[in-house]
């Protein structure tokens, strides 16, 4: 089949400035594809126009075999998205702001109550269905909102970054539901700041970077491809560490000196802690672990803010 989503050339500039600047991808039924990048990088461009509210500046755009400019309010009758902002009516109830966004779509009062009791089942918040927005807990507000993103039945749903300032256990409990969607059929489409959620959560993803995409593969090829299987985190006492640098970027092949600590990017993490031991130096920790998603968006991204 087709892809459900297929760009090529997408760019998108504001005046002289330059947003989205020429990227290719796919996306295919039934995936769950993330968008990476730091603050500024396009992710938010590209998801307005594949939700069809930004035209394209060049290139061309098919989403669900629709053209977003042409067809755009066919198109978003078939979208279900989850804002990164709760923007839910704190006044009314759980179930008052399913039926009001339900009526937006013009499906019978019967058809969204039906879909209201399944959606309030799904999230976990069938006891809340009668509570005012305004008294529930973060989580409850998140997964309010994906539910209100499902009460369309859509082809597709867009989740920008859905799991923001939420506890860990909140945010566990989201990764459960969006993990069921994903076992249901729905293509996600996910920005993210957190790593770890994108290794849970994506079948694929691209990271962007200054308009551009600069890798593209799953979590794991992405961790393969871009960084050694292992990295050694050292922390030496306040003020040491400028003083013994350099010979602890000959510990590895690929070494960071941080502020605070070093780390060394390899293959074998017990030989670099024995050559660490064997060269004197006294490190007050030393901290050996996998390689991760986080490594390889920071080498790609850089650890510079971005304002």
């Amino acid at each position: 089949m087709p892809p459900l989503i297929h760009a090529r050339g997408l760019t998108k500039r504001f005046g002289e400035f330059v947003a989205v600047d020429g990227i290719d991808f796919a996306v295919e039924r039934g995936e769950s594809f993330g968008f990476l990048g730091p603050n500024g990088a396009g992710k938010t461009s590209t998801m307005r126009m594949i939700g069809a509210v930004s035209p394209i500046t060049e290139g061309t755009l098919s989403v669900l075999g629709l053209n977003p400019e042409k067809e755009g309010p066919r198109l978003r009758s078939r979208l279900g998205v989850v804002p990164q902002e709760d923007n839910l009516d704190q006044e009314l109830t759980v179930y008052d702001n399913l039926m009001m966004y339900g009526r937006y779509f013009d499906l019978s009062r019967a058809v969204i109550k039906e879909r209201i009791d399944e959606l309030l089942d799904f999230v976990q918040l069938t006891e809340k269905r009668e509570s005012k927005v305004d008294a529930l807990s973060g989580g409850m507000k998140r997964r309010l909102t994906i539910a209100r993103g499902l009460i369309n039945e859509p082809d597709l749903l867009i989740l920008d970054e859905p799991t923001t300032g939420l506890d860990p256990q909140a945010r566990h409990v989201l990764w459960d539901r969006l993990y069921r969607l994903k076992q249901q059929g729905v293509t996600l489409i996910i920005t993210t700041h957190y790593m770890d959620e994108a290794e849970q959560l994506c079948d694929r993803l691209v990271v962007m970077d200054k308009a551009k995409i600069v890798a593209e593969g799953s979590p794991r090829s992405l961790i393969e491809q871009y960084a050694p299987r292992e990295v050694v985190e050292v922390r030496f006492p306040a003020g040491v560490l400028d003083d013994v640098a350099d010979r602890v970027e000959d510990l590895a092949p690929r070494t960071e000196i941080l502020a605070d600590r070093a780390l060394l990017y390899t293959d074998d993490a017990e030989q670099t802690i024995a050559d660490i031991a064997s060269t004197g130096l006294e490190p007050e920790t030393i901290l050996a672990r996998r390689s991760s998603l986080e490594d390889v968006f920071l080498r790609l991204t850089g650890r510079s803010l971005v304002d």
